[in-house]
């Protein structure tokens, strides 16, 4: 039921967001989140996704304490890295003459940090198999962040900035809440079973090819909406986010309730993947996933292909529904990616993330080239065209790389 209300709660924002805002002011939120977006992929991601890899492992070696104690010390690197970001940023747009965008930038960095947070907290607890409460904050956050959005804006103006503020406000009361279970479900041992430190260094080693294809794979989900405003207009740009939002973002989250499902079972059955057998159980049940979110793919497609008007009367303002032809091609690049992201998972549960940065660095650069020539060739319909032939390229490397069994 929380991960029902978390999908049908994001659906529903699309639908208030769109009431409140015109096509022209959702595609400046759209762009002032990619610096969200660049903090999520070149800072945050590994460390979050190092947390959640880690804790089945410290369970096992019965040294939950030194694991939680490093965790933080990491999340501590990592706000310090969000800080020096935010004030670089602060000063380059002033000196670029965008001082308009520093609210916008500044309160999307803070949501982003606090959204790394949630994140962290949240892969701990579904580590330890706490799915009722992640589910439960998955769908609060969602829903609170409507609720947060609209009295902001009713007290703020109906703009991108009050938008995010209430985000934030939503971020943390569900940053509390996390915190609150975590103190009362997972009990730190009193001793530490190794030395100082120890945690940090492999959780680093782990994290860090994140960092490396994270600041790619961000140029390339920014380089979309940028190559828009360049050379089409920030109107296409809403237009854009709409569509990514229903299509492709809907479909992530699908795979995102998929994969905190299926994570803690890799990452418990891998263990430290030193055991063959162990290692052979995850290859054949991370290709089976990987099958049936393709199959998934197929069946969306063919029901927003015959269904995108009706959609988009739902579920968005009148003035976004031009371009509603386009979803079920979002859709398909939403699943191609998400089956990809299957594999990915797979390599992350063999200990192996750091042999996916040439699939993403490489897929990254092919994205940027397609996001600039599709929008400068037919600009909404070439960027969409664009998220297709990337998520195909993704999805073939990502294959080469999963054939492989550890």
């Amino acid at each position: 039921m929380g991960q029902v209300a978390a999908v049908a709660g994001s659906l529903v924002q699309v639908r208030v967001l769109t009431e409140y805002l015109t096509s022209a002011e959702y595609g400046r939120l759209a762009l002032g989140l990619t610096a969200a977006g660049l903090i999520n992929q070149a800072v945050t991601s590994g460390i979050t996704a190092s947390i959640g890899r880690f804790y089945t492992i410290a369970a096992e070696k019965k040294d939950v304490a030194g694991y939680l104690q490093d965790s933080r010390r990491l999340l501590t690197y990592g706000t310090m890295a969000v800080a020096t970001v935010g004030l670089v940023l602060a000063g380059g747009l002033r000196l670029l003459g965008y001082s308009q965008w520093t609210g916008l930038v500044m309160a999307a960095l803070l949501f982003s940090l606090l959204g790394a947070y949630n994140s962290s907290l949240s892969g701990i607890q579904n580590a330890a198999r706490q799915r009722r409460i992640v589910a439960f904050h998955s769908g609060l956050d969602a829903w609170l962040k409507i609720v947060f959005a609209i009295g902001i804006i009713a007290w703020l103006g109906a703009t991108s900035t009050p938008v995010v503020i209430g985000f934030i406000c939503s971020a943390l009361l569900v940053t509390a809440s996390q915190v609150f279970f975590l103190r009362r479900t997972i009990l730190e041992e009193k001793p530490r079973a190794g030395p100082a430190g120890s945690w940090l260094r492999q959780m680093w080693a782990y994290a860090w090819p994140f960092s490396v294809f994270g600041i790619f794979t961000w140029m390339q989900q920014a380089s979309d909406r940028w190559a828009m405003e360049g050379f089409s207009s920030t109107e296409d740009v809403g237009l854009y986010s709409v569509l990514f939002q229903l299509g492709y973002a809907s479909i992530g989250i699908v795979s995102a309730l998929v994969m905190s499902l299926v994570a803690p079972i890799l990452f418990q059955r891998s263990g430290d993947t030193t055991d063959a057998s162990r290692n052979a159980n995850v290859h054949r049940l991370g290709w089976t996933i990987t099958f049936l979110s393709l199959a998934v793919t197929g069946l969306g497609f063919v029901f927003t292909f015959a269904l995108h008007e009706q959609i988009f009367k739902v579920l968005v303002a009148t003035e976004y529904r031009r371009a509603s032809y386009l979803l079920p091609w979002v859709v398909l690049a939403g699943g191609l990616f998400a089956a990809g992201q299957m594999l990915a998972l797979k390599l992350m549960s063999e200990m192996r993330p750091a042999a996916m940065t040439f699939a993403k660095v490489a897929t990254a650069l092919m994205g940027i080239a397609f996001n600039i020539i599709g929008a400068a060739w037919a600009g909404l319909s070439g960027v969409v065209g664009a998220l297709v032939a990337f998520s195909v390229i993704y999805l073939g490397l990502m294959t080469l790389l999963g054939r492989r069994q550890k």
